[in-house]
């Protein structure tokens, strides 16, 4: 009978060692290299040049993977024929106070880039800031409208993209791989 109960508070002691050692601390600090952020809120704000209301877009997803959809808004129309200057930012809202996940990004420039993607309406975004080797980075970005119309704009936070291949210092996501930290489309009218 010892023996059976010397057995069972080894057998006990070993279970809870095993469980305290394979719970991971987290400390709701940074992850470690090569892991995804939690990005909860994407915010683009383009201004016009010379003065105006800015155009701003938001997208919220409150509860991070969850079953709640994301909210994703657009104050309003670009104005035809326009240069906006635009700057992005990226949340994590879970945390409290919510956590900017675009210091990183500016700190780890080499190993992020954001993209832009247009379809249809008559829009085009060029990098204005770069990481220390002189690659795109896309937190600050100019944005020029055409004639009015109507499409999409796809933005893509890239982690560990291959900047120098084809088309990847232009803005070209095809060739940049790297996996995507968050992507967002919003609506966009031009008129």
């Amino acid at each position: 009978m010892l023996i059976k109960q010397s057995y069972l508070i080894w057998l006990f002691a070993g279970l809870t060692l095993l469980v305290f050692t394979a719970c991971d601390d987290d400390d709701g600090g940074d992850p470690g290299p090569g892991e995804e952020e939690v990005i909860t809120q994407v915010t683009l704000t383009l201004a016009p040049n010379g003065g105006g209301t800015a155009v701003v877009m938001n997208f919220l997803d409150a509860d991070g993977d969850g079953p709640v959809a994301p909210i994703v808004t657009v104050s309003g129309p670009l104005a035809a024929n326009t240069t906006y200057t635009g700057a992005i930012v990226f949340l994590n809202t879970l945390e409290s106070p919510a956590e900017d996940i675009t210091e990183e990004v500016a700190d780890e420039d080499d190993e992020h880039q954001v993209f832009y993607e247009v379809s249809g309406a008559n829009l085009s975004f060029t990098y204005n800031d770069q990481d220390d080797d002189g690659n795109p980075l896309g937190l600050d970005v100019t944005a020029m409208s055409g004639d009015a119309s109507m499409g999409t704009l796809k933005v893509t936070l890239r982690h560990e993209p291959v900047k120098d291949a084809a088309g990847v210092s232009d803005g070209d996501i095809t060739n940049a791989g790297g996996e995507t930290d968050v992507e967002v489309t919003f609506d966009v009218t031009v008129q």
